[in-house]
């Protein structure tokens, strides 16, 4: 199985929110060309701690990861070690903790912001350090990798949701908004990856609660969505992946070798 693969992480959003809000990654899944899972994330669900599970497949008490002010490399094989050491070529616009995790720690923007070497776990890179760097620009950051490099692997992670979330709660149409305005921007992109061959998986680190937070165990904190698109996909509705498979999952996907949990059902 040799695939290109797209993973985006839609920052802090919520399972209960995105079941209603992403109407056209919805229309995907109920044309039958789409599945939407169910996830629960990690614990503590903090924002560092699960891009380190998402991209490596480590739970946070393992991982040494245990909450957002850790900084320093990984100590973890990722997915982008992974891919790079298969010959492939690697890429990511995500927020600046995402490139100190696997590239160099601490960031310094002049140096990382924009980033193209080989040698890194991740190859290209465009990394913001605003909360509130546009949704907009972000996705346009990504395409661009994915126009000048043709990366087997890009991530691709926004942030205005989670922004929404901790500025005015679970329970506001800021957030609701922000988690419809990302599904507008992704109906931009989606079928153009697809038809450039690439298989797509859209989720989250965590979700967020009505005291604009999150770090504990209520459902609307940890229940995150997992939506596939691809031919790649079983988009078996008895599958039950993990979070902590993602990341040999997409391994699969890449047809690179791996020592990392994934979950069999979820491919054809």
């Amino acid at each position: 199985m040799k695939h290109n693969v797209i993973l985006v992480v839609l920052d802090g959003l919520s399972y209960q929110v995105a079941q209603h809000a992403l109407g056209h990654l919805l229309a995907y899944c109920q044309a039958g060309r789409a599945a939407l899972y169910k996830l629960d994330c990690a614990l503590p669900a903090l924002s560092r701690p699960l891009y380190e599970c998402i991209l490596t497949g480590v739970a946070p008490i393992d991982s040494g990861i245990v909450h957002n002010d850790v900084v320093r490399l990984s100590n973890q094989r990722s997915v982008f070690h992974y891919a790079r050491d298969a010959g492939l070529t690697t890429a990511a616009a995500a927020y600046h903790w995402v490139s100190e995790l696997y590239n160099r720690a601490p960031f310094q923007a002049a140096r990382d912001r924009h980033t193209s070497d080989e040698s890194l776990p991740i190859q290209h890179g465009h990394f913001y350090y605003a909360d509130h760097y546009p949704d907009s620009h972000l996705f346009a950051d990504a395409d661009s990798l994915r126009q000048l490099h043709a990366p087997n692997l890009l991530l691709v992670h926004p942030m205005n949701i989670d922004d929404a979330g901790h500025k005015h709660g679970l329970d506001s149409s800021q957030y609701r908004n922000a988690a419809r305005m990302a599904d507008v921007l992704l109906a931009e992109y989606i079928q153009t990856w697809l038809d450039a061959g690439y298989q797509i998986l859209v989720t989250a680190d965590h979700g967020m609660n009505n005291d604009r937070s999150h770090n504990g165990v209520l459902p609307e904190e940890r229940e995150v969505p997992l939506i596939v698109l691809g031919s790649a996909f079983s988009l078996d509705p008895a599958a039950r992946p993990q979070q902590t498979e993602l990341c040999g999952t997409i391994c699969q996907l890449l047809g690179a070798a791996h020592d990392k949990p994934w979950c069999r059902e979820l491919l054809a």
